[in-house]
Protein backbone atom coordinates (compact mmCIF):
# COMPACT_ATOMS: atom_id res chain seq x y z
CA UNK A 1 0.00 0.00 0.00
CA UNK A 2 1.51 3.43 -1.04
CA UNK A 3 0.73 7.34 -0.58
CA UNK A 4 0.14 7.13 -4.50
CA UNK A 5 -2.22 4.31 -4.36
CA UNK A 6 -4.71 5.97 -1.40
CA UNK A 7 -4.39 9.63 -3.78
CA UNK A 8 -5.79 7.61 -6.87
CA UNK A 9 -8.20 5.72 -4.80
CA UNK A 10 -9.44 9.25 -3.22
CA UNK A 11 -9.67 10.65 -6.59
CA UNK A 12 -12.04 8.41 -7.75
CA UNK A 13 -14.26 8.79 -4.58
CA UNK A 14 -14.07 12.19 -5.51
CA UNK A 15 -15.00 12.34 -9.16
CA UNK A 16 -16.70 8.83 -9.41
CA UNK A 17 -15.18 8.47 -13.18
CA UNK A 18 -11.65 6.69 -13.61
CA UNK A 19 -10.86 8.76 -16.52
CA UNK A 20 -11.74 11.78 -14.85
CA UNK A 21 -9.78 10.81 -11.45
CA UNK A 22 -6.98 9.92 -13.84
CA UNK A 23 -6.67 13.24 -15.90
CA UNK A 24 -6.61 14.79 -12.13
CA UNK A 25 -4.05 12.36 -11.12
CA UNK A 26 -2.19 13.22 -14.79
CA UNK A 27 -1.27 9.58 -15.27
CA UNK A 28 -3.06 7.41 -17.77
CA UNK A 29 -6.32 5.62 -17.03
CA UNK A 30 -5.09 2.18 -16.98
CA UNK A 31 -1.95 3.15 -14.19
CA UNK A 32 -4.97 4.59 -12.31
CA UNK A 33 -7.15 1.64 -12.59
CA UNK A 34 -3.90 -1.33 -12.01
CA UNK A 35 -2.81 0.36 -9.01
CA UNK A 36 -6.43 0.37 -7.48
CA UNK A 37 -6.46 -3.32 -8.51
CA UNK A 38 -3.41 -4.02 -6.64
CA UNK A 39 -4.66 -1.94 -3.74
CA UNK A 40 -7.83 -3.95 -4.11
CA UNK A 41 -6.60 -6.94 -3.64
CA UNK A 42 -3.60 -6.64 -0.81
CA UNK A 43 -6.46 -4.92 1.09
CA UNK A 44 -8.63 -8.49 -0.12
CA UNK A 45 -11.64 -6.26 -0.50
CA UNK A 46 -13.52 -4.49 -3.58
CA UNK A 47 -13.31 -0.60 -2.75
CA UNK A 48 -15.66 0.49 -5.68
CA UNK A 49 -18.57 -1.19 -7.52
CA UNK A 50 -17.95 -1.05 -11.50
CA UNK A 51 -20.93 -2.14 -12.34
CA UNK A 52 -22.64 1.08 -11.54
CA UNK A 53 -22.64 5.00 -13.63
CA UNK A 54 -21.13 6.40 -11.42
CA UNK A 55 -18.87 4.47 -10.51
CA UNK A 56 -19.54 4.23 -6.04
CA UNK A 57 -17.43 2.89 -3.35
CA UNK A 58 -18.98 -0.49 -1.69
CA UNK A 59 -19.99 -0.27 2.11
CA UNK A 60 -16.80 -1.55 3.28
CA UNK A 61 -15.18 0.65 0.35
CA UNK A 62 -16.39 3.92 2.23
CA UNK A 63 -14.40 3.35 5.64
CA UNK A 64 -11.26 2.12 3.41
CA UNK A 65 -11.83 5.72 1.95
CA UNK A 66 -12.66 7.62 4.99
CA UNK A 67 -9.31 6.06 6.92
CA UNK A 68 -7.37 6.78 3.57
CA UNK A 69 -8.66 10.69 3.64
CA UNK A 70 -6.77 10.67 7.13
CA UNK A 71 -3.83 8.98 6.46
CA UNK A 72 -3.07 11.56 3.01
CA UNK A 73 -4.12 14.53 5.10
CA UNK A 74 -1.54 13.36 8.06
CA UNK A 75 1.00 12.59 4.97
CA UNK A 76 0.71 16.48 3.78
CA UNK A 77 0.90 18.01 7.17
CA UNK A 78 4.49 16.63 7.10
CA UNK A 79 5.20 18.89 3.96
CA UNK A 80 3.47 21.72 6.28
CA UNK A 81 5.78 21.27 9.22
CA UNK A 82 8.85 21.99 6.60
CA UNK A 83 6.73 25.23 5.14
CA UNK A 84 6.19 26.49 8.41
CA UNK A 85 9.80 27.56 9.14
CA UNK A 86 10.05 30.03 6.25
CA UNK A 87 8.93 33.19 7.05
CA UNK A 88 7.02 33.81 3.79
CA UNK A 89 3.38 32.79 3.21
CA UNK A 90 3.29 31.32 -0.56
CA UNK A 91 1.16 28.50 -2.27
CA UNK A 92 -2.52 28.36 -3.67
CA UNK A 93 -5.55 28.84 -1.01
CA UNK A 94 -8.97 27.42 -2.38
CA UNK A 95 -11.86 29.44 -0.75
CA UNK A 96 -15.65 28.82 -0.86
CA UNK A 97 -18.10 31.84 -0.71
CA UNK A 98 -21.77 31.67 -0.18
CA UNK A 99 -23.59 34.16 -2.80
CA UNK A 100 -25.31 36.64 0.13
CA UNK A 101 -21.61 37.35 1.57
CA UNK A 102 -19.20 37.20 -1.43
CA UNK A 103 -19.96 40.64 -3.21
CA UNK A 104 -20.07 43.05 0.29
CA UNK A 105 -17.34 41.20 1.97
CA UNK A 106 -14.80 40.03 -0.28
CA UNK A 107 -14.24 43.65 -1.12
CA UNK A 108 -13.12 44.40 2.24
CA UNK A 109 -10.13 42.33 2.38
CA UNK A 110 -8.73 40.91 -1.28
CA UNK A 111 -7.03 43.75 -1.83
CA UNK A 112 -4.97 44.20 1.48
CA UNK A 113 -4.29 40.21 1.62
CA UNK A 114 -3.01 40.18 -1.72
CA UNK A 115 -0.62 43.18 -1.02
CA UNK A 116 0.28 41.34 2.25
CA UNK A 117 0.90 37.93 1.23
CA UNK A 118 2.20 38.18 -2.79
CA UNK A 119 2.88 35.08 -2.75
CA UNK A 120 -0.47 33.21 -1.89
CA UNK A 121 -3.18 32.62 -4.81
CA UNK A 122 -6.26 33.12 -3.65
CA UNK A 123 -8.91 30.84 -5.95
CA UNK A 124 -12.43 32.00 -4.95
CA UNK A 125 -15.95 29.78 -5.83
CA UNK A 126 -18.97 31.55 -5.19
CA UNK A 127 -21.28 28.26 -3.77
CA UNK A 128 -24.03 27.52 -1.87
CA UNK A 129 -23.67 26.12 1.91
CA UNK A 130 -24.19 22.33 0.85
CA UNK A 131 -21.53 22.56 -2.07
CA UNK A 132 -19.10 24.33 0.20
CA UNK A 133 -18.97 22.13 2.94
CA UNK A 134 -19.22 18.51 0.28
CA UNK A 135 -15.70 20.05 -1.31
CA UNK A 136 -14.55 20.03 1.76
CA UNK A 137 -15.28 16.91 2.64
CA UNK A 138 -13.89 15.84 -0.91
CA UNK A 139 -10.55 18.31 -0.25
CA UNK A 140 -11.73 20.32 -3.07
CA UNK A 141 -11.50 23.33 -1.53
CA UNK A 142 -9.21 24.50 1.50
CA UNK A 143 -11.39 26.85 3.56
CA UNK A 144 -15.21 28.10 3.42
CA UNK A 145 -16.56 31.65 4.28
CA UNK A 146 -20.52 30.99 5.34
CA UNK A 147 -23.13 31.20 7.84
CA UNK A 148 -23.05 29.13 10.84
CA UNK A 149 -23.84 26.90 13.04
CA UNK A 150 -24.52 23.98 11.16
CA UNK A 151 -23.81 20.98 13.32
CA UNK A 152 -21.98 19.12 10.98
CA UNK A 153 -19.16 16.72 12.68
CA UNK A 154 -17.02 16.86 9.44
CA UNK A 155 -15.94 20.25 9.86
CA UNK A 156 -15.06 22.92 12.48
CA UNK A 157 -16.90 26.46 12.49
CA UNK A 158 -14.32 29.64 13.50
CA UNK A 159 -16.40 32.24 14.13
CA UNK A 160 -15.52 35.82 12.54
CA UNK A 161 -18.43 38.48 13.59
CA UNK A 162 -21.99 38.66 13.99
CA UNK A 163 -23.80 40.76 11.46
CA UNK A 164 -27.50 42.70 11.80
CA UNK A 165 -30.05 41.87 9.64
CA UNK A 166 -31.93 44.94 8.36
CA UNK A 167 -35.08 45.39 6.92
CA UNK A 168 -35.21 47.18 3.66
CA UNK A 169 -39.02 48.67 2.87
CA UNK A 170 -40.48 50.64 0.07
CA UNK A 171 -41.46 54.11 0.74
CA UNK A 172 -45.45 53.24 0.24
CA UNK A 173 -45.51 50.90 2.71
CA UNK A 174 -46.87 51.20 5.72
CA UNK A 175 -43.98 50.07 8.06
CA UNK A 176 -41.74 52.70 6.38
CA UNK A 177 -42.81 55.80 9.04
CA UNK A 178 -41.03 53.05 11.79
CA UNK A 179 -37.98 53.85 12.13
CA UNK A 180 -37.33 50.30 14.41
CA UNK A 181 -39.06 47.43 13.82
CA UNK A 182 -40.25 44.03 15.20
CA UNK A 183 -40.46 40.23 13.84
CA UNK A 184 -43.72 40.32 14.71
CA UNK A 185 -44.58 43.30 12.54
CA UNK A 186 -43.26 41.45 9.14
CA UNK A 187 -45.97 40.01 6.98
CA UNK A 188 -44.78 37.28 4.49
CA UNK A 189 -47.08 38.01 1.73
CA UNK A 190 -45.11 41.37 1.38
CA UNK A 191 -42.03 39.55 1.94
CA UNK A 192 -39.40 39.09 -1.37
CA UNK A 193 -37.04 36.15 0.06
CA UNK A 194 -34.11 33.84 -2.11
CA UNK A 195 -34.87 31.07 -3.59
CA UNK A 196 -34.52 27.35 -1.99
CA UNK A 197 -31.01 26.40 -0.74
CA UNK A 198 -29.68 29.68 0.18
CA UNK A 199 -29.30 29.72 3.87
CA UNK A 200 -30.49 33.20 3.83
CA UNK A 201 -33.71 32.75 2.58
CA UNK A 202 -34.13 29.89 5.60
CA UNK A 203 -32.72 32.40 8.29
CA UNK A 204 -35.47 35.46 7.11
CA UNK A 205 -38.34 32.55 7.58
CA UNK A 206 -36.91 31.89 10.96
CA UNK A 207 -37.05 35.16 12.01
CA UNK A 208 -40.53 35.91 10.50
CA UNK A 209 -41.69 32.73 12.14
CA UNK A 210 -40.40 33.67 15.63
CA UNK A 211 -42.84 36.74 14.82
CA UNK A 212 -45.53 34.69 14.49
CA UNK A 213 -46.70 34.98 10.82
CA UNK A 214 -49.68 33.38 9.03
CA UNK A 215 -48.12 30.71 6.19
CA UNK A 216 -46.76 32.51 3.39
CA UNK A 217 -49.08 33.24 0.21
CA UNK A 218 -49.03 35.51 -2.25
CA UNK A 219 -45.50 37.38 -3.13
CA UNK A 220 -43.85 35.06 -1.24
CA UNK A 221 -44.40 32.63 -4.10
CA UNK A 222 -42.06 34.95 -6.21
CA UNK A 223 -37.91 33.76 -5.69
CA UNK A 224 -34.75 35.38 -6.35
CA UNK A 225 -31.29 34.13 -6.26
CA UNK A 226 -29.46 37.68 -5.76
CA UNK A 227 -30.29 40.03 -2.93
CA UNK A 228 -29.40 42.79 -4.96
CA UNK A 229 -32.66 41.58 -7.18
CA UNK A 230 -34.53 42.15 -4.02
CA UNK A 231 -33.39 45.61 -3.26
CA UNK A 232 -34.20 46.61 -6.81
CA UNK A 233 -37.92 45.26 -6.80
CA UNK A 234 -38.32 46.44 -3.41
CA UNK A 235 -37.60 50.26 -4.75
CA UNK A 236 -39.65 50.04 -7.95
CA UNK A 237 -42.49 47.95 -6.91
CA UNK A 238 -43.58 47.54 -3.41
CA UNK A 239 -43.11 45.18 -0.40
CA UNK A 240 -40.10 44.73 1.74
CA UNK A 241 -36.98 42.24 2.19
CA UNK A 242 -34.79 41.42 4.53
CA UNK A 243 -30.87 42.04 4.30
CA UNK A 244 -27.53 41.71 6.02
CA UNK A 245 -25.84 44.59 7.60
CA UNK A 246 -23.01 44.34 5.15
CA UNK A 247 -24.94 44.89 2.06
CA UNK A 248 -26.15 48.29 2.93
CA UNK A 249 -23.10 49.93 4.33
CA UNK A 250 -21.80 51.72 0.94
CA UNK A 251 -25.24 52.21 0.00
CA UNK A 252 -25.97 55.49 -1.68
CA UNK A 253 -27.52 58.43 0.77
CA UNK A 254 -30.79 58.81 -1.25
CA UNK A 255 -31.56 54.59 -0.73
CA UNK A 256 -30.68 55.09 3.07
CA UNK A 257 -34.02 55.99 4.14
CA UNK A 258 -35.33 52.63 2.67
CA UNK A 259 -32.82 50.87 5.82
CA UNK A 260 -34.39 50.04 8.59
CA UNK A 261 -33.05 48.45 12.08
CA UNK A 262 -34.96 45.33 14.13
CA UNK A 263 -35.34 46.46 18.21
CA UNK A 264 -32.53 45.20 20.23
CA UNK A 265 -32.11 42.50 20.45
CA UNK A 266 -31.47 42.47 16.61
CA UNK A 267 -31.02 38.95 14.88
CA UNK A 268 -27.74 38.51 13.74
CA UNK A 269 -26.17 35.89 11.95
CA UNK A 270 -23.20 34.55 12.53
CA UNK A 271 -20.09 34.61 9.65
CA UNK A 272 -17.39 31.93 10.35
CA UNK A 273 -14.28 30.22 8.31
CA UNK A 274 -15.34 26.46 7.77
CA UNK A 275 -12.72 24.19 7.47
CA UNK A 276 -12.82 20.14 7.33
CA UNK A 277 -12.25 18.61 10.89
CA UNK A 278 -8.29 17.53 9.76
CA UNK A 279 -7.47 20.37 7.50
CA UNK A 280 -3.98 21.46 6.28
CA UNK A 281 -2.81 25.06 5.03
CA UNK A 282 -3.25 26.57 8.84
CA UNK A 283 -0.77 29.60 8.42
CA UNK A 284 -2.47 30.55 5.27
CA UNK A 285 -5.78 30.28 6.50
CA UNK A 286 -4.89 31.74 9.95
CA UNK A 287 -3.61 34.81 7.75
CA UNK A 288 -6.89 34.48 5.88
CA UNK A 289 -8.93 34.70 9.13
CA UNK A 290 -6.96 37.73 10.49
CA UNK A 291 -7.10 40.09 7.89
CA UNK A 292 -10.86 39.48 7.42
CA UNK A 293 -11.42 41.04 10.79
CA UNK A 294 -9.06 43.47 10.74
CA UNK A 295 -11.07 44.79 7.54
CA UNK A 296 -14.61 44.62 9.24
CA UNK A 297 -16.33 47.72 10.49
CA UNK A 298 -15.34 48.15 14.02
CA UNK A 299 -19.01 48.51 14.88
CA UNK A 300 -19.30 45.48 13.65
CA UNK A 301 -16.10 43.45 14.74
CA UNK A 302 -16.89 44.39 18.03
CA UNK A 303 -20.69 43.23 18.35
CA UNK A 304 -21.57 40.55 20.86
CA UNK A 305 -22.92 37.08 20.16
CA UNK A 306 -26.82 37.73 21.30
CA UNK A 307 -29.84 36.71 18.93
CA UNK A 308 -28.32 34.42 16.11
CA UNK A 309 -30.75 33.15 13.48
CA UNK A 310 -30.74 29.53 13.04
CA UNK A 311 -29.74 28.59 9.46
CA UNK A 312 -31.97 26.15 9.07
CA UNK A 313 -35.79 26.39 8.54
CA UNK A 314 -37.95 25.28 11.70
Amino acid sequence: MTLVQLEYLLAVDTHRHFATAAEHCFVTQPTLSMQLQKLEEELGVQVFDRSRVPVRPTEVGKEVIAQARIVVAEAKKIKEIVQSQRQELSGELRIGIIPTLAPYLIPLFVTSFMAKYPDVRLVVQELLTEEIVQKLNYELLDVGLLVTPLDDKSIKELPLFYEAFVAYINPQHPLASSETIGPEQLDLDELWVLSEGHCFRSQVLNICNRGGSATPTGLFDYKSGSLETLKRIVETQRGLTLLPELSVLDMPEEKQSLVHTFREPQPQREVSLVVHRSYLKKRLIEALQQEIVAAIPAHIRNRKKEKVVGVREV
